[in-house]
C-alpha cells in the first residue's frame, strides 16, 4: 500500500518510575527484551512500514537512546576483527537509509504536550505517532492499514482494541459508530481514563494513531485536563466532534498480540513469550519452562 506519510514520531520521554530503581538512570525504552531494547521493536515497526523520517521525543537522562541508534566504530572493528558477521549486521543495520531525529520534550506535561514538540519535524504533513511502551506483533501491517485509511479518507486513525471492562480506566476510551466494515469506526468522541460505568465503549487506543497535522493547532488551545497534563486524548475528542478541523476520525479495530512494556506485568510475558517463539532459544527455554511450571501452586 503505496501512501504519502513518510514520517514517524515516537514519544520515549517518560519518567519509568514503575521500574525504579532499573530506570533510575537507564531510560525505561532501553529496558531489554530478550537482546533488543523495548523502542527497537517500535522503530523497526516504523521502518517496516515504510517510514524513513524518523522523530523521538526523549526527556532527561535519555543519552542512552540516541547512543543506541547511532553507530559505534570501536564496537564495530572489534566484531570485524572477529569476523562475526552476525552481530556486525544487528548493530549496523537498524537505521539504515533512515534519517532519525531528536528532540528533548523538558517538561514531561502529557503525550499531548510531547506530540507538540514534533509539529516542526512534521512540517504540515500526516504522520504516524507510535508510543515507545508498546510492542504490537505484525504491528508494520497494522500501521500500513492505518496509513492506507489516512490517505484514502483524509482523516486520522486510531488504533483501538476490545479490553475488559474492568480495564477501561487504563486507556482512552472512544466513543463510536458502525461503518460498512466491521473492523472500521467511525469515531464521534474520547474520553480519557473513565470511571467503568461511564465508558462509552470498550474499545480502547493502543499506542498506534496516524494524524492529520490539524491536531497541533487543537493541542495548543488544550488546557490541562487528566493529570494536570495535555492529552491527546482531548485533542482527539474535539476533532472527533468537529470533522472541519482537521477531517474526519476513524478507529481501527485489531486482535494483534500488543505488549505494553511499560507494565511489569505485560513486560515479563513479552520477554516469555518472545523467547519461547525464537528458534535460537524457544526449543531449550520452553523445555525449561515446562519444567519449572509445573512446580508452581
Amino acid at each position: 500500500m503505496i501512501t504519502s506519510i513518510t514520517k514517524a514520531v515516537i514519544p520515549a520521554a517518560g519518567m519509568g518510575t514503575r521500574f525504579l530503581p532499573a530506570t533510575k538512570a537507564m531510560p525505561k525504552e532501553m529496558l531489554p527484551v530478550i537482546d533488543k531494547p523495548a523502542i527497537q521493536y517500535v522503530v523497526e515497526e516504523a521502518i517496516g512500514s515504510g517510514l524513513n523520517h524518523l522523530l523521538l521525543i526523549t526527556g532527561r537522562n535519555k543519552q542512552a537512546l540516541e547512543n543506541h541508534f547511532d553507530r559505534n566504530v570501536e564496537l564495530e572493528n572489534i566484531l570485524t576483527a572477529r569476523n562475526d558477521v552476525a552481530k556486525l549486521e544487528q548493530i549496523t543495520t537498524i537505521t539504515e537509509d533512515v534519517d532519525l531525529h531528536y528532540v528533548r520534550q523538558g517538561n514531561p506535561l502529557g503525550l499531548g504536550h510531547a506530540v507538540l514538540k514534533a509539529e516542526t519535524f512534521v512540517a504540515g504533513e500526516p504522520f504516524a505517532l507510535l508510543l515507545g511502551d508498546d510492542i504490537i506483533e505484525h504491528g508494520d501491517d497494522l500501521l500500513s492499514e492505518m496509513m492506507w485509511i489516512a490517505h484514502t479518507e483524509r482523516a486520522s486513525v486510531i488504533a483501538l482494541m476490545e479490553v475488559p471492562q474492568s480495564h477501561l480506566s487504563r486507556y482512552g476510551v472512544a466513543d463510536v459508530v458502525t461503518t460498512e466494515s466491521e473492523h472500521i469506526f467511525g469515531i464521534k468522541g474520547f474520553v480519557e481514563k473513565p470511571e467503568v460505568e461511564s465508558a462509552p465503549s470498550r474499545l480502547v487506543a493502543i499506542g498506534r494513531y496516524v494524524l492529520q497535522p490539524g491536531v497541533f493547532d487543537v493541542l495548543k488551545r488544550l488546557k490541562p485536563g487528566f493529570g494536570g497534563e495535555i492529552q491527546l486524548s482531548d485533542a482527539l475528542d474535539r476533532m472527533a466532534q468537529d470533522t472541519s478541523i482537521a477531517g474526519p476520525v476513524f478507529g481501527l479495530v485489531h486482535e494483534y498480540r500488543r505488549f505494553d512494556t511499560g507494565d511489569k506485568l505485560s513486560y515479563l510475558k513479552a520477554i516469555v513469550q518472545l523467547a519461547g517463539e525464537r528458534e535460537d532459544l524457544g526449543p531449550a527455554f520452553n523445555k525449561w519452562l515446562r519444567k519449572y511450571a509445573k512446580g508452581l501452586k
